[in-house]
This record gives structure tokens, C-alpha cells and sequence, in this order.
């Protein structure tokens, strides 16, 4: 989290007033997650910040679109946040949206398997792990060779987030890591791991997490993830869900508040970096050259080469890597029925090709029924028409959920990101840090290196580190 000590070490470094003219402190590529993060820490702090989006709305890889045929506003896809999402929920009071989302209380996840069979996962009041362990061991979708399995895990449970970032837990795993990563069914299966425990409960938590199966993702991050939700805090296992359309959690509130201190918001605005020496000068965006000592860039891996008309020296290592980083998909279908089919937020769908069904009803109000399902890691699907990806989700809702069958589909609407994550495979390439090269040129981004995969919280944390990097360079 963002050290709370920056307000006035930050207002003494730049000099300025909130509502200045004339040129800006900072300027921030980039009008999502990290991009907004970055920019209010840094404008709440005394600096004039200028951000820039080149698309012609906000909010990046996690927005929301109006449906032409009913005027909803439908998400790009739907996005779970976890109560261990600090850096997230400080920059949400920043700019006052902390009630624009739904708290649960502790972690309770109903699942319907392949067989149908209905179950509830559900987290009692105790310390972590121990709420885990007697959560599983509750869990009458297992059984008691399955759910006895999972005591094996317990002292990864147990571990802090900290001792993941170092090689290994334990001897045993330093030897592993010394021979090179391995994924995460490789690490599960070495803990003894059962398959069905394997089929309802990790192999979805990694897709929710890593939007990448167990049999593709290497385990670090994913240790990591289960170090912060399991562990100290019970309230870190909480499931938060967004009550208003993504852009309205947190897009449109970070442009009011930037503006009401004299900051600028830009979209439709595609800026090029521009280096002078290896050290940044500004951005020109179209004919216009902008002028800054702090340029922020939070574009994605796969956009990031093309901030620069030539590619400088000084990046050449980070460009090649950001272009060797994989993409990962995700697919939503949103169903519309004639009447609610649901009575719960969400339910899983272990085993399935769309692993989550939301019920949009619940989550954001309005009159009709709306569902939308999600399968992540979609490769096998992506492509696939409109019309196949539909009658596919709707084959497999009408399996889980009797109540749909009989109720009238009145609208489907496909959607797809195709780039939504970056692979956290092992051959994966490093991914950057916050400084480079060039002076004054820093990086933000769900992809840069948080130790975290591609959630909401990765982005946060990489745009208040920027803002942090920044503080320390105008203050020393």
C-alpha cells in the first residue's frame, strides 16, 4: 500500500497548487487500473497530472459497454475482488467509490459439479489456514480421503507472502525451483493433492486467479495468491464484487476527482513517448508535444512497443520481453432470460468450459434476469461464432441450473478479450520493475513485476509503487 507519509514529503517536491496552469508534474499513459491509481496518489499529493487514453473511453482491460439493444451498461467481463485486495481498497476510499462495492461476509462459494450435485464452500470464523482446513473438511462435495488430502498443503497456507517471494518453501522446494519452475498441477500433485479436490476447488481458484489452468501456469504466483487470501487476516478470504458497472467503480470517480484538483483527462488521445538522452522530456500526442519530467506508462505488454517511434537502447531488453509475453483469453456470454432463473451472486461450474455464472440481477439491480458466464483461459473457444458460443453456455446452464429450462431466452451477447491476462507459464520471459533506464521514464501495469498475476490488485499496486518512485526522485 501507498505509504501514507508521501502527502507532504510529494507537496514539498513538486512545488505546486492543486488547479495550476501551465505544465503538468507527471504524465500517465494509460486511463485503467494502474493508470488511475498512479495518477490520484500523485495528484492528491500536491502534483498536476496529465492522463492520457488513447481509446475513446476509460477504463482499460476492466470497463464496461452499453448493450445497443436495451441501453445496460454490461461489463467487459466480470471481475471478482478479494478482501486481501489492500492496495485496491485504499485507492477506492481515495476517491470515494469504497461503496460501489459488496462485501461478503467471509468466503462462501456455492458449486454445482458436472453431476449436478449442489454444494456450498464455506469459511467459518476461524484463523487462517484453520479456516480453510475446516471449510474443506466441511465440504460435503468431498470426500474424506479428498478432504483429508488437503492438510498436506497447510503449511503453504500458513506461509506469508513474503516467504514466497523467496525460492522455494522448504528444502524439498528449493531443489525443485533449483531445476527449473513448475507448474501448478506438478506442485499440487507433490503435496498430494486428490483429483477431485483438484477438479472442484484448484483448478477454479487458478483460472479465477491466474485465468490459466494448473496444467499451464507455474506455481510461484499462485503460492503467493494463496499466501495473501489464506493468511493472517479471516477477512482476506472475503469475496468482493463490483455493485456498479466496472467503469463506474472506479474509471468515472478517478476522472472526477482528478479533475476537482486540477488534473486532465484525456481519451482518444494516443501518446508517444518521447526521450532525449536517455531521459524522458514528455509525450507528443498527435501534432502536440506535452511537456513533463515523470512519464508514467501503465499500457499493457502487448501495446508497449509501440509507445515509441524508434525503440531507445536504453528499452531494448523490455520491449523484447513485453513482446514475448503470452496472452490469455477470456470469453463471457450474458444471457438474458424472461424471468429470474437464479438466487445467488454466483455459483462455479467446476469441470465446465464456462467455469462461473453471475447473476448480473443481484450484483447490479435492474428488472430483468441477466446472467453471465465465464471461461477463463478460453483458448480452445475464443474463436469460435457468436451463435456456437451462446448455444454452448446456454447447453451448459440448462445442465446446472433446472430453473432455466423452462424460462425464455430472450438475448445473448457474446464477448471476448482476447488479451485479457499475460501467461504466467514457466518459460514465461521476467517481467519489468517500476524504474528503467531512461530518467524520469517509469512502468506501471498489471504485467510489470508485483509478484502477483493479472488482477485488479497487481495494477493498483504497480501504479501507487510508480507514484512512490516518483515522490522519491522529486525528493531527494
Amino acid at each position: 500500500m501507498i505509504d501514507p507519509r508521501l502527502g507532504s514529503q510529494l507537496r514539498q517536491g513538486f512545488g505546486g497548487q492543486p488547479g495550476a496552469t501551465g505544465s503538468f508534474d507527471a504524465i500517465v499513459i494509460g486511463g485503467g487500473c494502474a493508470g488511475f491509481s498512479a495518477a490520484t496518489a500523485l495528484s492528491g499529493d500536491g502534483a498536476r497530472v496529465l492522463v492520457l487514453e488513447a481509446r475513446p473511453g476509460l477504463g482499460g482491460r476492466a470497463t464496461a459497454f452499453t448493450d445497443p439493444a436495451s441501453g445496460e451498461r454490461v461489463d467487459n467481463g466480470q471481475h471478482i475482488l478479494m478482501g486481501c485486495y489492500d492496495d485496491t481498497f485504499a485507492f477506492l476510499r481515495r476517491i470515494g467509490a469504497a461503496d460501489r462495492v459488496t462485501w461478503q461476509t467471509g468466503l462462501q462459494v456455492p458449486m454445482i459439479d458436472r453431476a449436478g450435485h449442489h454444494s456450498v464452500l464455506s469459511l467459518p470464523a476461524l484463523p487462517p489456514p484453520l479456516n480453510f482446513l475446516a471449510g474443506v473438511l466441511a465440504w460435503e462435495a468431498l470426500g474424506w480421503t479428498e478432504k483429508l488430502s488437503v492438510l498436506r498443503i497447510g503449511k503453504t497456507l500458513s506461509a506469508s507472502p513474503a516467504d514466497h517471494l523467496r525460492q522455494g518453501d522448504g528444502d524439498q522446494e528449493a531443489g525443485r525451483q533449483a531445476n527449473g519452475p513448475e507448474t501448478v498441477r506438478a506442485w499440487l500433485q507433490r503435496r498430494g493433492q486428490a483429483p477431485r479436490l483438484c477438479e472442484l476447488f484448484w483448478e477454479p481458484l487458478a483460472l479465477a486467479a491466474l485465468n490459466q489452468s494448473i496444467d499451464q501456469a507455474e506455481a510461484s504466483a499462485f503460492r503467493r495468491v494463496l499466501a495473501r487470501v489464506f493468511g493472517p487476516d479471516p477477512a482476506a478470504a472475503a469475496l468482493v464484487l463490483p455493485a456498479v458497472p466496472l467503469d463506474d467503480m472506479y474509471a468515472g470517480p478517478s476522472r472526477d476527482w482528478l479533475q476537482q484538483r486540477g488534473s486532465e483527462v484525456r481519451v482518444n488521445a494516443p501518446a508517444k513517448v518521447v526521450i532525449d538522452g536517455a531521459r524522458v522530456t514528455g509525450v507528443r500526442v498527435r501534432d502536440e508535444m506535452i511537456d513533463a519530467p515523470v512519464v508514467i506508462s501503465t499500457v499493457p505488454w502487448f501495446g508497449f512497443g509501440a509507445l515509441f517511434d524508434a525503440p531507445p537502447p536504453e528499452l531494448a531488453e523490455t520491449i523484447a520481453n513485453a513482446a514475448a509475453l503470452g496472452s490469455l483469453p477470456i470469453v463471457t456470454v450474458n444471457l438474458w432470460f424472461d424471468r429470474a432463473v437464479m438466487h445467488e451472486p454466483l455459483v462455479g461450474l467446476p469441470g465446465r468450459n464456462f467455469q462461473w455464472v453471475f447473476d448480473r440481477r443481484s450484483l447490479v439491480g435492474g428488472a430483468a434476469s441477466h446472467l453471465s458466464m465465464i471461461s477463463s483461459g478460453a483458448d480452445t473457444i475464443v474463436s469460435r461464432p457468436n451463435a456456437e458460443l451462446a448455444a454452448m453456455a446456454l447447453a451448459e446452464i440448462h445442465e446446472a441450473l433446472p430453473s432455466t429450462r423452462t424460462a425464455e431466452l430472450k438475448k445473448a451477447v457474446a464477448v471476448r478479450e482476447k488479451r485479457s491476462t499475460f501467461s504466467l507459464s514457466p518459460d514465461a520471459p521476467p517481467r519489468p520493475g517500476t524504474r528503467t533506464a531512461v530518467e524520469g521514464f517509469l512502468l506501471a501495469g498489471d504485467w510489470t513485476d508485483t509478484g502477483l498475476p493479472a488482477t485488479i490488485e497487481s495494477a493498483v499496486l504497480s501504479g501507487h509503487r510508480a507514484a512512490a518512485c516518483t515522490k522519491a526522485r522529486r525528493t531527494k
